[in-house]
């Protein structure tokens, strides 16, 4: 965020000095909340609060680590290093390793990601077909984030659909609970029903802490409102906690977070005190003007209205572009303006420009002409390559040949390719392992285990760890680029994992994208056994290595390759990504009525859904520090067509009038030349 001034506003004081009871703090965009968390942490340390009894709970990794860095800034490493700072997610994994045994989960059972439950959901509904396996996973995780089970699943299903996808979703928690593993949703529920139905635990997890503060309240789901109430005990009695939210940038309602959960809080907590930080640290005075015209139209939970003494700035700015590639020029012709009039004193760089839009297919043609102008980029929000299941297949397997204690890994394997061992093998052999308490791989040669299984299962479970044995030895021994690959080809040929692929996919188009995305894999692994990594676009020479040593570092080795936060890029992102980032320069892209706000088809817009568009709207806007320009089309696609486009209400509601939209003869001069130069350098050379 912009530089905060050095001590803080009244609003952030009174925030900060508010120790006793139930706070909830409205933070406006850039208003200096994460401050205001590390500064309260600081008075309840001062005020004789031991650091573990203070639990800061966020959304996201990122956001947890910013706040502890901040925290050991302020407080010294020493405290900082008792404090629990962590996701929700996070905190429950503490919760289940310390007391799920209490619920009948095993201190060391397994956290499976969206891919290995997508697995699950295919085998416990005999589905091949994985869009249909993925809108169960879909319609599954939202049931849970509302609190429902199998059985309240069953009786809310309102479709032939739901009551199949309820069916699926009972079969899919009794595979979880014989494999003694859990889903992401799980890491929510299963403390919730820890802490409701056993009161020794919720009363020794009230005792743990003195002060819970939770970040972003409004992105909550009902699950997670409901383990906070548990954390906390009653408004009375119960821990003090500090809620710190937005009604203004609640956007995350298609994945089950509620806006309800902040009209819940003065109706559960009626003593609760509400402090609004409206001074914004970031943003200029025509931004933020925008901004709160755009999200008035929006019924208000609670009074706030932005403001700043950062100046006026340069007005807003609106584009009418005549298509997304003209769109896409002009957006590249402005990052190139700004960049020629940069000075030493006014220096500019590449990461201090933002494109956002609604959707992720917006994204091609942005990237199509930042690479024709040679300007390096990232996207944010879509897929990486690391994520891919394919990809995510092979790490499961070189993972278990490090640690074959790693159960996550030996689920995804043994059914990757499948191999005849169904759901009930993989129970008996959980129930096995828990019992005994050692892995699953360990459990596959123990002697005893022919006590619970017979025939065809303790055999293909014998050939599969058989396998795994095998290729560990030759991992171990195999090093250079020719030889990983020809090992690396000849495990996948000997487990079929190509024919796994055909066979996964309806399209051979697709199966074939996979099948590629495999090979290239592999050719990076074998690269790096013969010794060549690439840094900084170059490649350098270092000493070879096995497979296995590769397999013992990828983990470091994909979180590397990922990393982009110190790149000096522009930044492509979809406006959910973009939340809780800014950029000194925006370009808010397809502004347009069917993007944004979105509409698929002749649906029906919604009132809320409208609210929500709107709010979506209100975070892009204010993700703006200096300029902001607003595009939008005068035709685009959809689909194979291409339409008219109308420009979005919420341009008309940022009530820019001709002033401060009007540009200066000298910069409108400037701007033309620079999207002229930006069109011949992205033109295809003239034959010689």
């Amino acid at each position: 965020m912009a530089d905060a001034p050095a001590s803080l506003n009244p609003a952030q004081l009174a925030a900060v000095h508010h120790l006793v009871g139930p706070c909830l703090v409205l933070a406006g965009a850039g208003s200096g909340k994460t401050r205001v968390i590390v500064h309260k942490i600081a008075r309840l340390l001062q005020a004789g609060v031991e650091p573990k009894q203070i639990a800061a709970i966020t959304f996201t990794n990122k956001a947890a680590q910013e706040m502890r860095e901040r925290a050991k800034a302020l407080v010294g490493p020493r405290a900082a290093r008792d404090l629990v700072v962590s996701t929700f997610h996070s905190l429950g994994v503490r919760m289940l390793r310390q007391d799920g045994e209490r619920i009948g989960l095993k201190p060391n059972f397994s956290i499976l990601d969206a891919d290995d439950i997508l697995g699950v959901i295919r085998d416990a509904g005999g589905c091949t077909d994985n869009a249909l396996a993925r809108r169960w996973q879909w319609t599954i995780s939202l049931w849970k984030n509302q609190g429902l089970d199998a059985d309240a699943a069953e009786r809310a299903a309102a479709s032939d659909d739901e009551r199949v996808a309820a069916r699926v979703m009972r079969r899919v928690q009794e595979r979880l609970q014989a494999y003694q593993a859990v889903d992401f949703d799980d890491l929510i529920g299963l403390p919730l029903a820890l802490l409701q139905r056993d009161e020794q635990a919720r009363a020794s997890w009230q005792r743990q802490f003195r002060h819970v503060l939770v970040d972003e309240v409004q992105d909550t789901n009902a699950v997670q409102y409901e383990l906070l109430k548990a954390l906390v005990g009653d408004g009375a009695a119960g821990t003090p906690f500090t809620a710190v939210g937005d009604d203004d940038q609640s956007i995350y309602g298609w994945r089950g977070a509620t806006i309800d959960n902040l009209k819940r809080l003065p109706q559960d907590y009626p003593q609760l005190k509400v402090i609004a930080l409206e001074q914004n640290y970031r943003s200029t005075g025509h931004i933020l003007r925008a901004a709160n015209a755009v999200i008035a139209k929006n019924p208000k939970l609670y009074e706030k209205k932005l403001w700043s003494d950062l100046g006026d700035g340069e007005p807003v700015r609106v584009l009418a572009c005549d298509s997304e590639e003209h769109e896409a020029e002009r957006a590249v012709a402005r990052i190139q303006a700004i960049r020629g009039g940069a000075t030493a004193t006014t220096p500019c760089r590449l990461a201090d420009f933002a494109i956002l839009y609604r959707a992720n297919h917006q994204a091609r043609v942005f990237e199509q002409k930042l690479r024709a102008a040679q300007i390096p980029y990232k996207v944010s929000g879509g897929t990486s390559f690391f994520d891919r299941a394919e990809i995510k297949d092979l790490c499961a397997w070189l993972r278990l040949l490090v640690n074959q204690d790693d159960d996550p890994a030996f689920l995804r394997a043994v059914t990757t390719p499948r191999r005849g061992i169904g759901h009930q093998t993989l129970g008996t052999l959980g129930e096995f392992a828990a019992k005994w308490k050692t892995s699953l791989f360990e459990a596959l040669f123990s002697p005893s285990l022919a006590t619970v299984l017979k025939g065809k299962a303790i055999d293909a479970l014998h050939e599969f760890g058989r396998e795994v044995n095998e290729l560990e030895h030759k991992a171990r021994r195999t090093q250079g680029a020719g030889d990983a690959k020809a090992l690396l080809l000849g495990w996948l040929k000997a487990i079929g994992y190509e024919q796994h692929l055909y066979d996964g996919e309806d399209s051979e188009k697709l199966a074939a994208a996979r099948w590629t995305n495999v090979l290239d894999f592999v050719d990076w692994i074998a690269r790096r056994c013969g010794g060549e990594v690439t840094q900084d676009g170059g490649s350098v020479e270092t000493e070879t290595q096995t497979v296995l040593q590769v397999a013992q570092t990828i983990s470091v080795i994909i979180s590397l390759a990922e990393r982009g936060d110190e790149q000096d890029v522009v930044t492509l992102s979809t406006l959910h990504a973009a939340k809780g980032l800014e950029w000194p320069h925006v370009v808010l892209a397809g502004v347009n009525e069917g993007l944004l706000p979105f509409r698929s088809g002749d649906e029906d817009m919604t009132p809320e859904r409208l609210e929500e568009e709107r709010r979506l709207m209100y975070v892009g806007i204010t993700r703006a520090r200096q300029t902001l320009v607003v595009s939008t089309l005068r035709r685009r696609k959809r689909g194979r067509e291409t339409v008219a486009g109308v420009p979005s209400r919420f341009i008309a509601e940022m009530k820019l009038d001709e002033l401060t939209t009007r540009e200066d003869p000298r910069e409108r001069l400037k701007r033309m030349r620079a999207e002229l130069a930006a069109r011949v350098a992205a033109a295809p050379p003239v034959p010689g």
